[in-house]
């Protein structure tokens, strides 16, 4: 089985750590002698000790990639089958005091921890302590295993440990809205995180954590529990969520998403407030953007502009060429023409 790393994360076996705080690894620069110890050392520097053995400790395979998000991580482990067991030793011997939210994307794992035993399988994710002892298994018949990890002190955490000690080592689906938020935000970040600033990076940590909080809630019926600093975080990513699916409805306005969510048109506007930007405007920015870059697409030449605008919402093309052209400073036509010219790439930007 072949495993691709996404390109975002750099290439194989370098660092990019500096302004992104962005690390990618691969053991397969190293000597095939010298790979399953580094990956050891590797699995005890980003999550805690752990005794691990694979039947292909000789010349094993698996990348990492990471990103810091202020006091939280993101991480992306792909390895070959292995087991992996952390004990009372190990605790006693170094604890990060860590919560790990893991997004399985390959082969099923089999977890137990704390009295509590699960086959978490691709799509679904796992919850674990670094404070109790922990056994996982990536068995070898089903492919490499491949996790997105969400790392989180305990500190930062705003659930009480007792609540998050219920979901332990379970098997979680990810089955509502918030579970399907969540899990777009992790692979987003992980997909762009080349993309993210110093400042971005810190805010989209605290939103992690919120949206984390309220899917680990939704398990235990601990919703209550959550600040209404969180409640709102993770409502605004609900919202985000609908609306980046929903772009091409004509019925997408700001009173439709209001009632959506079962909430006021003025409650709406409030939570947009910080932003900036009026939830209206924040539509057609994004109707723009999905027009822009459809426009740039060779692949969608053959569509008339008209076409295209319509599929993203704009059904009147001389509302779209207004709105475009106040956007990024040319007209649709243009821009495409200029996108598919060999010698003149396609570099429009807003316009100021």
């Amino acid at each position: 089985m072949m495993v691709v790393m996404p390109e975002e994360w750099g290439s194989a076996g370098g660092r990019g750590v500096g302004a992104s705080s962005l690390v990618s690894m691969s053991s397969g620069e190293l000597p095939r002698g010298d790979r399953f110890d580094w990956y050891v050392e590797l699995v005890r520097e980003s999550i805690a000790p752990f005794s691990l053995r694979s039947v292909h400790a000789h010349g094993f395979e698996a990348r990492v990639a990471a990103v810091d998000l202020g006091s939280v991580q993101i991480a992306h482990f792909v390895f070959e089958s292995l087991h992996a067991a952390r004990t009372l030793r190990h605790i006693r011997r170094g604890d990060p005091e860590t919560y790990q939210l893991a997004l399985v994307g390959g082969s099923p794992m089999s977890v137990s921890q704390c009295g509590n035993e699960a086959e978490v399988d691709t799509g679904s994710l796992v919850f674990f302590d670094t404070s109790h002892p922990l056994k996982a298994f990536v068995p070898d018949e089903h492919g490499w295993g491949c996790v997105t990890l969400l790392r989180i002190p305990k500190h930062a955490f705003p659930l009480p440990a007792g609540q998050a000690d219920r979901v332990l080592s379970r098997r979680l689906t990810p089955d509502g809205v918030t579970g399907q938020v969540l899990c777009q935000y992790l692979t987003t970040i992980r997909d762009r995180a080349a993309d993210l600033g110093a400042g971005e990076r810190h805010r989209l940590g605290t939103i992690a954590v919120d949206l984390a909080a309220a899917f680990l809630s939704e398990h235990v019926d601990a919703r209550h529990l959550q600040s209404p600093e969180s409640r709102q975080q993770v409502l605004r990513a609900q919202i985000d969520f609908y609306i980046e699916r929903n772009l091409g409805s004509m019925e997408l306005t700001p009173a439709h998403v209001a009632a959506h969510h079962h909430i006021s048109l003025r409650s709406l506007h409030r939570l947009f407030h910080a932003r900036q930007e009026t939830v209206a405007a924040s539509i057609r920015r994004r109707r723009l953007e999905r027009c822009r870059a459809d426009l740039a697409d060779l692949r969608l030449a053959e569509y008339p502009i008209a076409v295209l605008a319509a599929h993203w919402g704009f059904p009147a093309p001389a509302e779209f060429s207004r709105a475009f052209r106040t956007a990024y400073g040319l007209s649709p036509r243009a821009f495409r023409h200029r996108a598919a010219s060999a010698d003149a790439p396609c570099t429009a930007r807003p316009a100021k």
